[in-house]
């Protein structure tokens, strides 16, 4: 499914990775940057993620909540986290339901991989509006943070 700009998010509970349920829904009355990454310990996703890290109070400025979900499993994304000292949440969407409603998953990826997902962005606002969507194909990309951080300083 194609996440339009303009139409409301879809809601999702996933684990994060201190085995704690998340709610988009519950969230409302924040900005919520939502980064699909293929996977852990690679070293584009390590660069996005370390770039949001280093830069998390421009995110908190703007009242938002930057949350990273993969397909890696709570295990996987718990150990990525304390590793980099991740300062936001990572969820597991191991069972690809989240990633496959925002249109943000490889059907095919590297070494015969199925159900990866795709290195995407997307802004929800505080009233569950979906600002930005940004899907990309190729996994070497990352979005566009100029287009995103403007588009938040502007949300708040």
């Amino acid at each position: 499914m194609k996440i339009e700009v303009g139409q409301p998010a879809p809601d999702f509970t996933l684990y994060n990775s201190e085995k704690e349920k998340v709610t988009l829904s519950d969230l409302k009355g924040k900005n919520v940057l939502l980064l699909f990454f293929p996977q852990a310990f690679t070293s584009t996703c390590t660069k996005e993620l370390c770039s949001i890290r280093d830069d998390i109070s421009r995110y908190a400025n703007a009242n938002a909540q930057v949350l990273g979900i993969s397909v890696d499993s709570v295990y996987t994304l718990a150990k990525y986290k304390a590793e980099q000292h991740y300062n936001f949440p990572l969820l597991s969407d191991f069972n690809k339901t989240t990633s496959d409603a925002y249109g943000s998953i490889y059907q095919h990826w590297n070494f015969d991989m199925k159900g990866v997902s795709k290195r995407s962005a997307f802004i929800i606002d505080k009233a569950g509006i979906v600002r930005y969507a940004e899907v990309l194909e190729k996994a070497g990309d990352v979005p566009n943070f100029e287009v995103i951080n403007t588009l938040l300083a502007e949300l708040n």
